[in-house]
């Protein structure tokens, strides 16, 4: 996905003419920490409600005050992870997005982000989680894939996670199934490590957490 598919068309831009005060009720509307400034369609920078505390007279005019605002942007044909890693890397709550010739079309939240990730990794689909252990060398998606087929079940979703200094990495699949049993025991025969397996709801719901958390830190890594 790019980034332009995931662009708000809810939340305005400030322009210098605007007070910190409205920037302020506007973050607070949104409930984002950041906005960016643009004049006609050129992209002057990112201001955040800190940079706004920080001012003297808040009711005057942006344009008025010294500051010293960071351009963090994609443009809106680059792939949506770059987005993600951006928000990551300089703790944002908007990402601007620009076209090729640096015109301002727009920005993608942080939480428009987390839904995007919830729709990628099959959170609403039914189903169970198995967590396997695997030597990076050891991995093959079609192996993987045929156990899972074996057992006439389907893989939703998958994603690594490899730490650093280690040649390990964990392997999480989203299958459509609740009861993982035959699978799990197919994986054991075929000597693949299952760290973890996750058949309720309310343990799901535990895993997703703790893995995003991990995946955004990986990213800031």
């Amino acid at each position: 996905m790019l980034a332009k598919e995931l662009i708000s068309d809810v939340i305005p831009a400030l322009k210098t003419s605007d007070t910190g005060v409205k920037a302020l009720y506007w973050m607070d509307i949104f409930r984002i920490s950041h906005l960016p400034i643009v004049n006609n369609t050129e992209f002057l920078g990112l201001i955040s409600d800190t940079d706004i505390y920080d001012m003297n007279s808040p009711d005057e005019a942006i344009g008025n005050h010294s500051l010293s605002l960071f351009s963090p942007y994609i443009q809106e044909e680059q792939h949506v992870y770059e987005a993600i890693e951006l928000i990551s890397k300089l703790k944002l709550s908007v990402v601007p997005v620009l076209d090729i010739n640096k015109n301002y079309v727009g920005m993608i939240t942080a939480q428009r982000l987390m839904q995007f990730m919830g729709d990628l990794f099959a959170v609403k689909n039914p189903g169970g989680i198995i967590v396997l252990e695997i030597n990076a060398n050891d991995y093959s998606l079609t192996q993987i894939a045929q156990i899972v087929e074996s057992n006439d079940a389907k893989i939703l979703s998958m994603y690594i996670i490899s730490p650093p200094d280690t040649t390990k990495m964990d392997l999480t699949l989203k299958i459509n199934r609740i009861d993982l049993t035959h699978i799990i025991q197919t994986f054991v025969r075929f000597d693949y490590t299952v760290k973890a397996q996750f058949m309720e709801d309310d343990d799901m719901d535990s895993l997703y957490s703790n893995r995003y958390e991990q995946f955004m830190l990986y990213l800031n890594i």
